[in-house]
């Protein structure tokens, strides 16, 4: 039995290496021609008429073992043309095929792979949105780096109906702003960086974390249903291709700061924004600060970019494999504006709060992220992010004019309201975020699809210093001006946010198609929600210096140290505010999607989420020193409908119907007044969530390869909406209010992108001029109610109009780009971009009263950039930002006001933010 046992053993041995001499092998590399001849991983090989495949290694070769004869190879990644090559295999030999794959002259027709599409890639994100019967869109790296951005809210403003609001991270989707928009990472939420938004600015994200931008305008059962506008998820960069490290600076500078002969900043904040200045044990001395009252000169007025970027993949078998990609970046911005900030405009025109101003700013990001992708085998995956980021942002203001509130000397009327204030607002983010995330392959029929995450953000103003001055009774001099606790102040501000997530979905296919091509149906039920704990504390410190003994001249108004230290100030006045809020979101939903082809052209998505909601909020204010509450509580069934039509290979019908809601922010249901210069805002506590109905209907056509045009018509109902408005008092105060019973939206999208020329010679060069642009047309209406907002709040209401737009809503928004592509060498280019946005008129605060309405006025943006590659290694951008230099105004609208059209617009604020020249340089290792 030992001896057959042996024997067998031996038979089968031979016959193993007999069968081996019989075969031969076919081997090769694959490279990406979009990506310099880089090799390209995970793309598929397969023997056309067979099953015989594999996928590409992290080297981007492949080998296949294969009986002699003549073979089809078919070459394929997603978002790529594939492409077929006749081959020859001879017993005992090895033949090399290499190939180059490109994305040109692709019909973006379904290809079968076994990889996954590169998401950084415009062909491949259109691929995406062609395949996928919900609305999608996206902007992936490969597009961000053509149109020269460099933060997340300006790569989301070149999507089709987004526009960005200048000066700010905030973005407006179909001219819906904060409030109607959900920011997430890996399709988990993000924690908001400031009291008063409800979403993180994303400007304070640097492009170097981002391997794609999805742009989600319609509801799907599995998102979060506080939504209104988009679902705007960032999808954190993986590695892939070879092993790199990447060394990137950058320098420039804006041009209003190189025309001022002095920069100032606020007295404490570092230059790298990391800086925590924190309160003194007697606070309510004005000289036991360790900062400086007065402005210091900043001699560093030159922007600054430095970013180190790597990764690597790291083989653990056949199957296993962990991809590792680590960045570092930090960003340091001057700007200067100057113009109108005006407040307290009565409906005649008259102007109660009227300063020229002048600002000095200072920002700055530091961003640390690493992911690993850890592929556990072909069926099952597990990806890791770690983020932490630091923003900062110094604005150091001087205010030069009138207030009808000053009492000053001097001999004229105008001398008496005549004053300066000064104001340095030093703020500061820092967000913590840890994420896993996996995918679960049990079957061909079972899939699991999960993520965790948790997220920690402090937002915080380490130090706001203000002083206010008027003439001194000899009217020569200046003194302090002291008629209330905003005059003259040190105030600190603490936003602790955390915030747990969970995710999770299982699907089922079903009905396997009969030509083997998958499956009709599938069914994907789970968990979403989220747990949030914020806790905001602000204490305000003001000063009444004794004005009887203290005066000085003008020029002193930059040395109030001296007149601020123990001898001047003395036994006089101090007070401090101090309030609070404590609050907790919790979200627990389960939800169902169907998803089925009921024709080989005809696929519909239904789906549900059934949601428990509960947002508390207690807090303690100087008008609710004893603390109250304001909580809400709510079990949401929401519905969504999704269907697509494809009228052929290029086109595609899709049309979607979806309930929502929106929920006001803490800051917006807390009565704490929150006081700016020219203009102050006070929470409701009375307010509660809209209800969204969501109607969109869409055509889209791929003529080939990154070329798309589509039209979407999109409407909404929005029960109960939530707007600014202005009190009904003469304060001029900004509130919050459920203005009306309905707001209805309507609009029509339209985008094109479109290859002007393509050439490519005989060594598969390119040279290339593309197109693209988009626009939208915004209609949005909406009842406002004197009576509803009297029965509901502790205020009353008197609008100035019976109807208006939804604050924050643009009539048209428009973006285009012009692009050109030289390619010298397979390691050597240059392209260049033209990229120009457009918003028209946005309405802001409704009017009260006979008070107007506050509107942004249009905005015009164009920008220049130029990347070239001097070698594989070596490249050089030239970006140039804001050519056109627009001056930016906010007016009231009073010429709109019955019987005061006489009256006209009028100013309320005006700046020109200038333009920014930036140098970079990249090198690759």
């Amino acid at each position: 039995m030992k001896f057959n046992f042996k024997f067998l053993l031996i038979t089968l041995f031979i016959c193993s290496i007999s069968i081996a001499q019989n075969k031969g092998t076919i081997s090769g590399v694959l490279t990406d021609k979009e990506s310099n001849n880089q090799s390209l991983p995970f793309a598929n090989v397969l023997l056309k008429g067979t099953k015989i495949s594999a996928n590409t290694d992290i080297d981007g070769k492949y080998s296949l073992n294969v009986n002699p004869g003549n073979y089809t190879i078919i070459f394929s990644f997603v978002g790529y043309e594939s492409v077929e090559q006749p081959v020859t295999v001879t017993a005992g030999q090895t033949v090399t095929v290499n190939q180059i794959l490109s994305s040109g002259g692709y019909t973006l027709k379904d290809v079968v792979v076994k990889s996954t599409a590169n998401k950084q890639k415009e062909t491949a994100l259109l691929l995406d949105q062609k395949n996928a019967v919900a609305f999608k869109s996206a902007i992936g790296a490969e597009e961000i780096t053509r149109k020269g951005v460099n933060d997340v809210a300006t790569a989301v403003s070149k999507v089709s109906g987004v526009s960005k609001q200048d000066d700010s991270g905030n973005v407006f989707v179909r001219g819906l702003g904060d409030r109607y928009n959900v920011t997430t990472l890996n399709g988990l939420p993000l924690p908001s960086n400031n009291p008063a938004n409800k979403n993180i600015l994303l400007d304070i994200f640097s492009t170097n974390i981002v391997d794609n931008i999805g742009i989600s305008k319609t509801f799907e059962a599995q998102n979060y249903a506080d939504f209104g506008g988009a679902n705007i998820d960032i999808s954190a960069k993986k590695f892939s291709g070879k092993p790199f490290l990447t060394f990137s600076v950058g320098t420039g500078a804006n041009t209003n700061v190189l025309g001022q002969d002095h920069f100032y900043l606020q007295d404490g904040p570092s230059y790298s924004g990391f800086k925590t200045v924190g309160v003194p044990d007697a606070p309510l001395k004005p000289y036991n600060y360790t900062t400086s009252w007065d402005r210091q000169e900043n001699k560093n007025v030159l922007n600054a970019f430095y970013a180190l970027t790597g990764g690597r993949k790291f083989i653990l078998n056949d199957e296993s494999s962990i991809g590792t990609f680590v960045t570092a970046s930090f960003s340091a911005k001057n700007k200067y504006t100057e113009g109108y900030s005006r407040g307290g405009i009565t409906s005649d025109g008259d102007i109660l709060s009227d300063f020229y101003r002048k600002a000095y700013k200072h920002s700055t990001t530091t961003t640390v992220m690493g992911t690993a992708d850890y592929k556990i085998n072909n069926k099952n995956s597990i990806f890791f992010t770690s983020l932490f980021l630091n923003s900062s942002d110094q604005d150091y203001s001087e205010y030069e004019g009138t207030n009808v509130n000053f009492d000053g000397g001097g001999a004229t009327a105008l001398d008496q309201i005549t004053g300066f204030i000064k104001r340095g607002t030093f703020e500061r983010t820092r967000l913590t975020v840890n994420q896993l995330t996996g995918k679960n392959k049990f079957n061909d029929q079972w899939n699991l699809n999960w993520g965790l995450g948790y997220s920690i953000s402090n937002s915080a103003i380490p130090d706001r210093m203000q002083n206010s001055f008027v003439y001194a009774p000899n009217g020569t001099d200046f003194t302090f001006f002291t008629n209330s606790n905003i005059n003259n102040h040190r105030f600190f501000q603490d936003l602790k946010e955390k915030e747990f997530a969970a995710n999770i979905a299982l699907s089922y296919n079903f009905n396997k198609k009969s030509n083997d091509d998958g499956y009709k149906g599938k069914v994907t039920f789970g968990y979403s929600g989220k747990m949030k704990k914020l806790d905001y504390t602000m204490q305000q410190f003001s000063f009444f210096p004794d004005r009887t003994t203290i005066s000085f001249p003008k020029e002193d108004i930059h040395h109030v140290d001296n007149y601020l230290d123990e001898a001047h100030f003395g036994s006089s006045q101090s007070n401090r505010i101090h309030q609070l809020y404590n609050g907790n979101l919790d979200i627990h939903s389960a939800f169902a999607n169907v998803q089925y082809s009921l024709t080989e052209k005809l696929s519909v998505i239904l789906g549900a989420r059934f949601e428990k909601l509960t947002q508390d909020v207690f807090y303690v204010t100087t008008t609710v020193p004893d603390g109250d509450n304001s909580n809400y509580s709510k079990f949401n069934i929401l519905p969504s409908l999704i269907s697509k039509y494809t009228l052929n290979e290029k086109q595609n019908l899709k049309f979607s119907a979806s309930k929502t809601y929106t929920l006001p922010q803490f800051k917006e249901k807390v009565p704490i007044l929150y006081e700016d210069v020219a203009q102050a805002y006070e929470g409701n506590p009375k307010l509660y969530p809209s209800t969204n109905y969501n109607f969109d209907l869409g055509w889209e056509y791929f003529p080939k390869s990154g070329e798309l045009v589509s039209v979407t018509a999109f409407g909404k109902i929005i029960q109960n909406p939530i707007n600014e408005m202005f009190l009904n008092s003469s304060s001029n105060d900004i509130t919050y209010a459920n203005t009306g019973k309905k707001a209805t939206v309507a609009g029509i999208e339209l985008e094109i992108r479109k290859d002007i020329f393509e050439i490519e010679n005989e060594n598969s060069l390119k040279t290339k001029l593309s197109f693209d642009a988009n626009g939208s047309y915004l209609y949005t209406n909406q009842d406002l109610s004197n009576d509803k907002v009297n029965a509901e709040n502790p205020f009353g209401a008197n609008f100035t109009f019976t109807e208006s737009k939804l604050t924050g809503a643009s009539n048209f928004l428009a973006n285009a780009n012009i692009s050109f592509l030289n390619e010298f060498s397979h390691d050597r280019d240059i392209s260049a971009t033209v990229s120009y946005s457009y918003f028209s008129d946005k309405l802001a605060v409704i009017g009260t009263s006979k008070v107007g309405n506050i509107v942004d006025k249009a905005v015009n943006k164009l920008d220049f950039i130029l990347n070239t590659s001097l070698t594989k290694s070596l490249k050089l951008g030239l970006i140039y930002n804001n050519i056109l230099n627009p001056t930016f105004k906010r007016v009231q609208e009073q010429g709109e006001v019955p019987g005061k059209s006489a009256v006209g617009d009028v100013l309320v604020t005006s700046y020109k933010a200038g333009s920014d020249l930036r140098l970079t340089l990249n090198y690759t290792f």
